[in-house]
């Protein structure tokens, strides 16, 4: 493997496009993954998709073979949901979120509000399967009343196995629109992901890894914040993306895949 990327101490996955697309490993993902933890290597799952709870990633990874620990798992809902707690105590909040999504934010003690809220201090959207027109209007009119204005991850498709759908950063871009208030996003590649990282594992910025399959989220994560950065082509970005992207945008290392990574020499 690569002696620069085989030095450092934690290694941090992106999780669709990455590891894996939907329910379909990608080949040497598995045991790549548990050779590093078996040369003392620690890993971290870190998937930008709120619409799932941190318990169901711990069982798909499980279910596919990635034998996780439920602190190797962290998501754009765990960052937001703790800065609304640590920074914005008390605000109430109104989500555009998941059935998943608004438990996993009760459950931590989030202040939510229902739909018939006259008022709320801060909308937070996110990536909503369950989206409706009902809601977007709930979230605009706070928004235009003076709601703060928080989005958990910034992603503007989410790949499946049968193509990309929109995600969270599309459903913000219509708020936006429909307001012209943008948001301020949390999860990668923002600071307040890398900080929680580190508080999390307790390891240096320097001695983190990031694998992950778009360079606008995942990679800049490491561009912004000293994390060596490693792209995969077995998602959302192709070569020719990587090529048109500015010096400073671009990956550490691309490889194809994992398998790939496992291979190199460098």
């Amino acid at each position: 493997m690569n002696k620069v990327i085989y030095s450092k101490k934690l290694y941090i996955f992106d999780q669709d496009g990455t590891i894996y697309l939907g329910g379909i490993v990608f080949d040497c993902a598995v045991k790549f993954i548990n050779h590093l933890r078996e040369s003392g290597k620690r890993v971290m799952f870190f998937t930008n998709n709120a619409s799932h709870s941190p318990k169901f990633y711990l069982d798909k990874l499980t279910r596919l073979g990635f034998a996780p620990e439920r602190s190797e798992i962290l998501t754009a809902g765990d960052v937001t949901a703790e800065f609304l707690l640590r920074h914005r105590a008390g605000k109430s909040v109104y989500l555009v979120g998941t059935p998943e999504l608004y438990e996993q934010f009760r459950e931590a003690g989030v202040n939510l509000v229902s739909d018939d809220a006259k008022t709320a201090d801060i909308v937070v959207t996110s990536f909503d399967t369950t989206l409706t027109y009902k809601k977007l209007e709930i979230a605009c009119n706070h928004i235009r009343n003076g709601a703060e204005y928080l989005c958990t991850h910034p992603d503007f498709n989410c790949p499946t196995e049968t193509g990309f759908i929109p995600d969270s950063g599309a459903i913000a871009a219509l708020v936006t629109a429909s307001t012209g208030v943008e948001p301020t996003y949390l999860g990668k590649p923002y600071a307040t992901t890398i900080d929680m990282i580190g508080e999390v594992t307790g390891i240096a910025r320097e001695d983190m890894c990031i694998f992950g399959d778009r360079l606008y989220t995942d990679i800049a994560l490491g561009k912004k914040h000293g994390v060596t950065s490693v792209l995969v082509l077995s998602g959302e970005t192709k070569q020719s993306d990587v090529d048109r992207a500015v010096p400073s945008d671009r990956p550490d290392y691309v490889y194809a895949d994992l398998g790939a990574v496992m291979d190199s020499a460098e």
